[in-house]
């Protein structure tokens, strides 16, 4: 979207209110989609001529204040471009809302945190991470060592015990 100038919106609507030139030939001379000019206009005429500056920050809206806009706009039989000047917002803001809203809830409405969570904050942390993920892959890798060897002496055993016990077999004294 094009960004105009403050000074410019306050040329445009002043020039209007002054009964200089009509909406339409304002929108002819400086280029600008009527529409827009009617929004100015509008918002001027509601907030007054603080609305036509320029936001140097992205504004972040609470879940109270979001649902107030979409009950207003619901329970007053207003267009949703007048609300939306009431508020100072874009009607296409109020409409997402207002869809969020119907389709999963007030939670919905909720502000979600934008963006990839921090995991590691530096380099030595990531090191740290890795050196100890090393340490227990190694544990684990001598722990299965340890069962393994185990379980082969244990089979031995029961070997010898048998021997033992039973003699070597009978197959045994055929090959030889």
């Amino acid at each position: 979207m094009t960004k105009y100038s403050s000074t410019l919106k306050a040329e445009i609507v002043g020039k209007y209110n002054r009964h200089l030139f009509s909406v339409i030939n304002l929108a002819a001379q400086y280029q600008i989609p009527r529409r827009q000019i009617y929004l100015w206009i509008k918002q001027f005429e509601i907030s007054g001529p603080n609305v036509l500056k320029l936001r140097k920050t992205k504004r972040k809206f609470s879940l109270e204040f979001k649902s107030s806009v979409i009950n207003y706009y619901q329970t007053h039989e207003e267009a949703l471009a007048d609300v939306a000047a009431k508020y100072d917002l874009l009607p296409s803001q109020i409409s997402l809302w207002q869809t969020a809203f119907i389709k999963d809830g007030i939670d919905a409405l909720r502000p979600h945190p934008k963006g990839r969570s921090a995991k590691m904050k530096n380099k030595k942390q990531v090191r740290q991470v890795l050196a100890k993920n090393e340490v227990e892959r190694l544990r684990q890798k001598l722990a299965e060592k340890d069962q393994e060897l185990y379980d082969t002496k244990l089979e031995r055993d029961i070997l010898k015990k048998s021997l033992t016990l039973f003699g070597p077999s009978k197959d045994d004294e055929k090959h030889k």
